[in-house]
């Protein structure tokens, strides 16, 4: 019996933050990098009218009984196995409030100047942010997206690109364009 009501215990105490969590809105994000001096902060969203910020869009999310497959900041349909070396890699959080502002999902994004081309890395088992991810939203049936590089979605590129390349030092601002 006390095996059954620690299970019981344990499961409401995972269901029940996924279900506030799910009504939150975004309400920062920042990006860093190795060539970023100070964090991107972002928290007016005016140029992302175009963007889904909703962590909680995409597989694993069921509406009236339907599975979306779409949503976020990334192709879902567009697994990415090979891409080009040499990258600069950004880390992009995502910040909700519960009221408080709390940290609830963050992904890799790099860019590639030569295509012009975004991908987004949702962090697998054994990477930084898979728990907390996790913990937030698991795309698909048992987290079937992560650990996976995706094509960015090119409304994504269009804001987060210019972000990027205005917080860059002027010596280090020929890779983007």
């Amino acid at each position: 019996m006390r095996q059954k009501l620690a299970v019981l215990v344990a499961f409401v105490s995972l269901a029940i933050p996924a279900l506030v969590f799910a009504k939150a809105d975004i309400c920062k994000l920042t990006i860093k990098g190795a060539d970023i001096k100070t964090p991107i902060e972002v928290t007016d969203f005016r140029n992302f009218k175009d963007v889904d910020l909703n962590v909680w869009a995409g597989p694993g999310v069921e509406i009236n009984g339907k599975e979306r497959t779409e949503g976020f900041i990334l192709d879902w349909s567009q697994t990415v196995t090979e891409r080009p070396k040499g990258l600069q890699r950004y880390e992009v959080s995502f910040y909700a409030k519960f009221p408080d502002e709390k940290l609830v999902y963050v992904v890799l994004y790099e860019y590639d100047p030569a295509t012009e081309r975004g991908y987004i890395y949702l962090p697998g088992r054994g990477d930084d942010w898979y728990g907390l991810n996790m913990g937030t939203i698991a795309h698909g049936v048992q987290g079937h997206y992560e650990g996976h590089w995706y094509r960015a979605l090119s409304r994504w590129d269009r804001v987060a690109r210019p972000l990027i390349e205005s917080a860059r030092p002027m010596a280090s601002s020929p890779g983007l364009h």
